[in-house]
């Protein structure tokens, strides 16, 4: 079996030095069909599919972005999953949310470095790999959870993506009961009654601290936003979905998949702010 990048000793001895695989990290193969395995490499353990089978020790050390060999004779692709891969493949427990959802949350919600973020619920922690790594190593992301159950699964996969957690914690409990943080930059929600939590997260934000909430239907965003405009410490009340088609390119047709990730959820943001009437105006007068 071999684990050949066939570039040439000098370009192979380049790769495996600036770009190798290392215990303990995830690697990702693709067959030639775009079917794709993901695996943990540890030493002593083996990679087994219907195509054969890749000891671990012939990945570790060898190039990202090789091609290696199984022992039937088939050539897989190996990589470093993306997030979006990550989240398509990892150890489900409550439903996670898409990656197309997924970047347009951190996008949205303009998470950015150094930020504090709370977020609720938990779930299988795809999400929260994403603001992890929005928020980076001088950031802070709190997670309120109801279900303890689910807790140690969400940590797990969590884990498997980045690798300095000590900037995240865990709380389980109902958040609607308050959130024990003040003065975050943002609350993220990904419950099926966030207007129960509006209260919360309006004494945690500071001003102009933004509120997001992610959900399934669309009688869900109407309750939620007649809650957020009947609150009044809100604003910037806005709501979008994403629809995500793919298309086949080859050398004699282009086009649209046959199948597509459509409606998968609804995002909706607002603003905090100040009362109009704690500053002497009101809207529309």
């Amino acid at each position: 079996m071999t684990t050949a990048n066939d570039a040439g000793p000098d370009a192979g001895d380049d790769a495996v030095r600036d770009n190798p695989f290392l215990p303990g990290e995830l690697a990702l193969f693709l067959d030639r069909k775009g079917r794709a395995y993901l695996q943990t490499l540890t030493e002593g353990e083996e990679f087994h599919c219907h195509l054969g089978f890749i000891p671990h020790e012939e990945v570790i050390g060898q190039p990202v972005g090789g091609w290696y060999t199984t022992s039937r004779g088939h050539v897989l692709l190996g990589i470093r999953p993306t997030l979006g891969d990550y989240v398509r493949l990892m150890p489900r427990g409550p439903q996670v949310i898409y990656a197309k959802d997924l970047g347009n949350i951190v996008s949205m919600a303009d998470i950015f470095p150094g930020a504090t973020v709370v977020e609720a619920g938990l779930g299988s922690g795809a999400l929260t790999t994403g603001l992890l790594r929005a928020v980076g190593p001088a950031g802070r992301v709190v997670s309120y959870e109801i279900n303890g159950e689910v807790v140690a699964k969400a940590k797990s996969n969590v884990e498997s993506v980045v690798s300095d957690t000590s900037r995240w914690s865990v709380k389980v409990g109902d958040i609607a009961e308050g959130i024990a943080e003040a003065d975050v930059d943002r609350v993220v929600l990904d419950l099926p009654e966030p207007w129960r939590i509006l209260d919360a997260a309006a004494d945690a934000l500071h001003t102009g601290g933004i509120l997001l909430c992610f959900l399934p239907t669309v009688l869900q965003v109407h309750e939620l936003v007649m809650a957020l405009q009947d609150d009044g410490r809100y604003a910037r009340i806005e709501t979008a979905e994403t629809m995500l088609r793919g298309w086949n390119v080859t050398r004699r047709s282009v086009r649209p998949a046959h199948r597509m990730v459509a409606h998968s959820g609804f995002i909706t943001t607002a603003v905090r702010c100040v009362p109009p009437g704690r500053q002497g105006y009101a809207l529309n007068p």
